[in-house]
């Protein structure tokens, strides 16, 4: 499970991501449909701001292997941010 903290001077919150909530989330990141929308949807401010950017699509087999390999690795903290103000966050697997 993915553990989200965020702390501040006023609140503190912590958010528990399942790794099932991952998996849907690679699925629908990756299908086609999505990609469709994204790019209909980008089209427009592309061509208002004249960019050349391309959106590549995410390829549903090369993501599969590192949420493997992540679920094996708990504990491990992929971020650690302190702020000025005093405001962190943490994201740990």
């Amino acid at each position: 499970m993915l553990h989200i903290k965020v702390k501040s001077n006023d609140t503190r919150f912590t958010i528990p991501v399942p790794y099932a909530i991952l998996n849907v989330g690679i699925s629908i990141l990756s299908s086609k449909f999505f990609h469709q929308r994204l790019h209909h949807w980008t089209k427009e401010h592309f061509k208002k701001k004249q960019l050349d950017f391309t959106i590549l699509d995410i390829d549903r087999k090369a993501l599969k292997p590192i949420y493997k390999e992540l679920k094996k690795h708990r504990g491990l903290v992929l971020m650690d941010v302190k702020a000025k103000d005093g405001t962190e966050v943490v994201i740990r697997l």
